[in-house]
């Protein structure tokens, strides 16, 4: 249990290495379909999942580059083909159609002809870069240092104020970024390492009240924030992280704000003084939490606001600690998740282990 926490623990610890500029290079990448490497894991770690506009799924891995399957045939984009490294921590695309590719040594822009290099030269720096697009067309990258615009081929470091916390803590860096996202009243929201969540109204730009943060006094469950999802009713919620200073061990969890109330969830197994790491939203509304060591918990609103555990899965042995890194809902509503140990689809009750060579 110490040793698979240990490697959930790493994959935020990478140190960042010297960044070199990038020369051109063509998309091709090795095919893995061969007989050899069907039964192989697609990675050992699946640490994010995305759906480009072409319909092509792709998975960042910590070792094995960026993992692409068509439909067809299951491709990785590695270090060869044009990546910084063989750790693609977050794979999205703008609204130009290049395919942005984050590491923990700065990130890649794929336009279809060649890869550009953005790092600390480019005003990107920082270890676990990954992006969001907001509504009018502004990529945004966070990483251990913060958060940055792109503005033309340079990014722009935006600066969070920071809240005032007696006795603060944290779970990796203090500031690191975890995730952000532009709610459906155009705020932005930033899950802070040890400043709690950081919410920017852009239209009072300039003004000092653009910004509003929450703490573990206001009610999350601890100042390390590590993923925030908006619901189909407006409710924001917050996966939280417990601190390894010894005062904040038994923190973490699960919160939800109305917009007046934190509710937190301390009946629910694994959602109270637990490490919740990624958060996920289906189409039809449900949310779904990754509860370490323990499952996936799935809220259906509506069920009135039911709680279903789920855990089961053809290799056990491969999700035990149940370290959830990334989910996604593919255009047929398949459910595809990233997990310490390899690529899974949920099929109705339980996860079917997905391997290089399927089944797709």
């Amino acid at each position: 249990m110490q040793k698979s926490l240990f490697f959930l623990c790493c994959l935020f610890l990478l140190t960042a290495l010297h960044f070199s500029s990038c020369a051109p290079s063509n998309a091709g990448s090795k095919s893995t379909t061969s007989q050899d490497s069907a039964d192989q894991q697609v990675s050992e770690y699946v640490v994010d999942a995305f759906e480009d506009s072409k319909g092509n799924l792709w998975f960042g891995t910590m070792s094995d580059g960026a993992a692409r399957f068509d439909g067809k045939k299951l491709t990785f984009l590695t270090q060869a083909d044009g990546l910084i490294e063989n750790t693609t921590v977050c794979i999205r695309e703008d609204r130009a159609g290049n395919l942005w590719f984050g590491s923990h040594n700065g990130a890649v822009r794929y336009d279809g002809k060649k890869y550009t290099r953005f790092g600390p030269e480019q005003g990107l720096p920082g270890a676990g870069c990954g992006f969001m697009v907001t509504r009018d067309g502004t990529l945004w990258a966070k990483t251990n240092a913060g958060v940055f615009q792109l503005k033309g081929d340079h990014f722009v470091q935006f600066q969070l104020p920071e809240p005032e916390i007696e006795n603060p803590s944290w779970k990796w860096e203090k500031g690191k970024v975890w995730d952000f996202l532009e709610d459906s009243h155009g705020n932005l929201w930033f899950a802070r390492d040890g400043l709690g969540v950081c919410k920017y109204d852009p239209t009072q730009k300039g003004n000092p009240v653009a910004f509003t943060h929450y703490t573990r006094k206001d009610g999350l469950c601890s100042n390390n924030v590590s993923s925030i999802l908006e619901d189909q009713q407006g409710n924001m919620w917050f996966g939280c992280l417990s601190s390894d200073f010894p005062a904040y061990q038994n923190e973490g969890g699960l919160a939800r704000y109305d917009g007046k109330t934190f509710t937190r969830f301390p009946d629910q197994k694994g959602l109270h003084e637990s490490d919740i790491y990624h958060l996920f939203i289906e189409k039809s509304g449900k949310v779904w939490i990754g509860a370490l060591a323990t499952g996936a918990w799935v809220y259906d609103p509506a069920k009135g606001g039911a709680f279903t555990l789920f855990s089961e899965s053809d290799r056990p042995d491969l999700i035990e600690i149940f370290g959830m890194q990334s989910m996604l809902e593919d255009r047929r509503g398949t459910l595809w998740c990233g997990f310490s140990g390899g690529l899974f689809r949920f099929e109705g009750d339980r996860f079917v282990n997905v391997r290089r060579g399927g089944p797709w």
